[in-house]
């Protein structure tokens, strides 16, 4: 399991990719996509479902399930709260 620090980033990974993907809303992207980019012992893809399912819960997130996988989008309502996050972070 991922410790605190690196779990966090995967959050902040997360949060960014989406954001550079302008993925708001209608525009969503495959939860697999957000494994690009990690290094490779951050890719478990447990450890994503559950930092999506933080997101989700924080309200970030938007989840939209398809018949061939789950889809994330940004939650258009959170977007100061989301670029704010995001300069926060140097991204």
């Amino acid at each position: 399991m991922a410790d605190g620090g690196m779990y966090k980033k995967i959050k902040v990974h997360i949060v960014k990719k989406l954001f550079d993907m302008r993925c708001w809303m209608g525009d969503h992207t495959s939860i697999h996509h957000m494994q690009i980019g990690l290094p490779g012992h951050a890719r478990d893809s447990r450890i994503i479902s559950k930092a999506v399912d933080e997101l989700i819960h924080e309200g970030w997130v938007i989840a939209k399930p398809t018949h061939y996988g789950l889809e994330l989008a940004l939650n258009i309502q959170k977007k100061i709260e989301i670029v704010e996050f995001i300069e926060e972070h140097g991204l």
